[in-house]
């Protein structure tokens, strides 16, 4: 049963974001663990990954449809994927491109509407982001940042942090369809990748979410429908969102399992195994709920530092 959960937890890549740290303006090391995609280091300068990918990046633009636009971070995270590789970057950002446009056309403008009014003060009003969220009516009530969040390290990167124990998936899925979730957490990594392009570009570090996944209080199996769409959701990660996904952390694993890492990996997809990491986090396991990273300053300081320290 634990081992069927934790190959579900591994699917739980994003949910819709809860709250945005600011950025200072320190100088952050780079660390050796690579982001989803080949290509770039945790904390490298966007200035010299576009230097190193402008041959791809510049191909990649001029193969852009009429009417479509993306920035320079956004089609560089295409050429990362498929490093000497033009074509297949280029079929891969036309399949997305394609998706964007039919299917993900009312994700993709809602999340962009979303994060506008969101930022519009200069800040970060989650509100806009969470009542634009597709069928926010029936989900907002069980996705809540009891169980879910993003916050900012200190360095500027995304931390996406779930709590499965604190999320009711069957009453859930009693309400929903597995396609309604699905769209639901396509629309929250849709904001997440506006946030990280923006961040690239404007802080001249590049930009990656790091999952945490805490297993604290997990006692049963998840619900096999809310499983089937964590899965669809993350079989789109790496083809519609590729080289933004930094380390995967499981933490707090029950002690019974700590001893069989090495068998627990292969339940993860293969894109994922490579950047997981699984490790004790006192902090985030002394938390009731997660609603205090998002409005407790000193706490979500504590957490974000904990999980840098963390990483290899």
């Amino acid at each position: 049963m634990m081992l069927r959960l934790l190959a579900a937890a591994s699917a739980l890549l994003a949910a819709p974001t809860s709250s945005f740290v600011g950025i200072n303006g320190r100088k952050a090391p780079s660390t050796r663990l690579h982001a989803g995609g080949p290509g770039y280091k945790i904390g490298a300068k966007t200035e010299g990954v576009l230097i190193n990918n402008r041959f791809v990046v510049d191909a990649l633009g001029k193969a852009l449809p009429d009417g479509e636009e993306m920035s320079e971070v956004h089609l560089l995270r295409f050429a990362l994927a498929h490093p000497d590789d033009e074509k297949a970057a280029e079929e891969a950002l036309l399949n997305a491109i394609k998706w964007r446009q039919t299917t993900g056309k009312n994700i993709v403008e809602s999340a962009r509407e979303a994060v506008a009014k969101a930022t519009a003060n200069g800040g970060w009003d989650n509100e806009p982001v969470r009542a634009a969220a597709p069928h926010a009516d029936l989900i907002n009530e069980f996705i809540t940042p009891r169980a879910v969040i993003t916050t900012s390290t200190e360095d500027g990167d995304l931390v996406y942090v779930i709590r499965a124990s604190q999320i009711d998936d069957k009453k859930m899925m009693d309400k929903v369809s597995v396609q309604q979730v699905c769209d639901f957490f396509i629309y929250a990594k849709e904001v997440h990748n506006i946030i990280a392009n923006q961040r690239s570009a404007s802080t001249g570090r590049m930009c990656s979410v790091i999952f945490a996944n805490d297993i604290s209080g997990v006692r049963k199996a998840p619900d096999k429908r809310f499983s089937q769409a964590l899965t669809s959701s993350s079989d789109q990660y790496e083809s519609l969102y590729p080289s933004l996904a930094g380390p995967t952390m499981i933490l707090n694993l029950p002690l019974i399992l700590q001893a069989f890492v090495g068998l627990l990996k292969p339940l993860f997809p293969k894109s994922v195994q490579e950047r997981l990491v699984f490790k004790r986090a006192p902090i985030l396991a002394s938390l009731k709920e997660l609603t205090p990273l998002g409005t407790d300053p000193t706490m979500r300081t504590n957490f974000v530092r904990e999980v840098k320290g963390l990483l290899p």
